[in-house]
């Protein structure tokens, strides 16, 4: 009998234990809770960037920072290529394709547990050609005339040959300072309402003729232009053999034309026999550049015997590439000379009637081989 009591005893309480626990899952303690990252951060640090260059100094190399709380480790890819890891969140890479790009950068955070959230962001880059070098250039250094051993000058309104330069333009060309001068570590050509010499405006326009001629390479011209009704700045080039030849048979590549009465638009184009002047055909690519008069931007050639590139800040914006190649559409395998200026009107355009004075700045001209 006491037997039995205790057995009923012993059932009662295993019971009472089992009810006590209630329906809560209680977890063994050596089993960790997960731990999630959180507030994930990126930063790009472009080597080299400032305000004249927005994408890097050429470089390609970049500086990416990741962080995020509760984090251990972090991973960092660039497009589709292998993600690399570390415990520092720091990530340096170097970029080689030549000009500007625009890149995914994908960051993750690692949580002891193995938990991990990403983000992504885009990244600009520049990275100069590493495979040409600098042969030629100006950057105006020394204040005063412009080197005479690099630069000659253009004079007068293009009478009694081509009067008003072929263009019906209206300016009478000086070397004078009043239209000319390097000014502060910067080229600048002042265009100007003035009676001189029978006319009623003044500019100027600089060449390299029979002092820098090449065939082939990179230019680049870091300029800040003039604006209003009536201004014609030019950064171009002709062929060396324009005096034997003659125009267009010498070729002409306009490397940058802006007119004031188109103000937000910026020109590259190509004259050859097969297309001058306005054939309907006429090889032109136009960008849209808003902040022309207010920055400097870079406007590039890149030339060699297939093709013609033109670049604003490093990026393509038209490419000549006939089909066929012969005297009539290349006559760019012969040596070219640079020419910058600024005309006032042209034949198709009038001058605002309270026109007084611009100024097109230029920082820099280089020529790369």
């Amino acid at each position: 009998m006491i037997k039995k009591m205790l057995y009923v005893l012993n059932i009662g309480l295993w019971l009472l234990l089992s009810c006590s626990g209630g329906s809560d899952d209680v977890s063994p303690p050596d089993t960790p809770k997960d731990i999630i990252p959180t507030n994930l951060t990126v930063t790009v640090d472009v080597l080299g960037t400032d305000t004249n260059n927005p994408n890097g100094d050429g470089s390609g190399v970049i500086t990416v920072s990741i962080h995020a709380d509760n984090a251990d480790s972090y991973g960092f890819k660039v497009e589709s290529q292998q993600e690399v890891k570390n415990t520092t969140g720091v990530f340096e890479y170097t970029f080689t394709e030549g000009g500007t790009h625009e890149y995914v950068i994908t960051a993750f955070a690692y949580s002891s547990t193995g938990n991990e959230i990403s983000t992504f962001k885009k990244v600009t880059v520049y990275v100069a050609s590493n495979d040409l070098q600098l042969v030629w250039s100006d950057e105006f250094d020394t204040d005063g005339a412009p080197n005479a051993s690099k630069w000659g000058y253009d004079i007068g309104n293009g009478c009694p040959d081509i009067c008003g330069w072929g263009n019906g333009e209206k300016q009478y060309y000086t070397n004078r300072s009043d239209n000319v001068k390097v000014e502060n570590g910067m080229l600048k050509i002042i265009a100007k309402k003035e009676d001189y010499q029978g006319s009623e405006y003044t500019s100027a326009r600089l060449l390299t003729k029979d002092k820098y001629e090449f065939t082939y390479g990179r230019v680049d011209v870091r300029a800040k232009l003039p604006s209003g009704q009536g201004t014609w700045p030019a950064i171009w080039m002709l062929g060396a053999n324009i005096d034997e030849v003659g125009w267009p048979e010498c070729g002409e590549i306009d490397i940058m034309e802006h007119w004031g009465h188109n103000a937000t638009v910026v020109s590259s184009a190509t004259h050859t026999l097969s297309c001058s002047g306005g054939c309907e055909n006429t090889k032109v690519g136009e960008t849209v550049v808003t902040d022309y008069a207010s920055e400097f931007h870079v406007y590039s050639l890149v030339w060699n015997e297939d093709q013609l590139q033109f670049l604003i800040d490093g990026d393509l914006k038209y490419t000549y590439n006939p089909a066929t190649k012969n005297v009539t559409t290349w006559p760019y395998n012969k040596s070219q000379f640079l020419i910058l200026n600024v005309a006032l009107g042209g034949s198709w355009f009038t001058i605002d009637p309270n026109f007084s004075e611009v100024v097109m700045e230029i920082d820099y001209v280089k020529v790369y081989q």
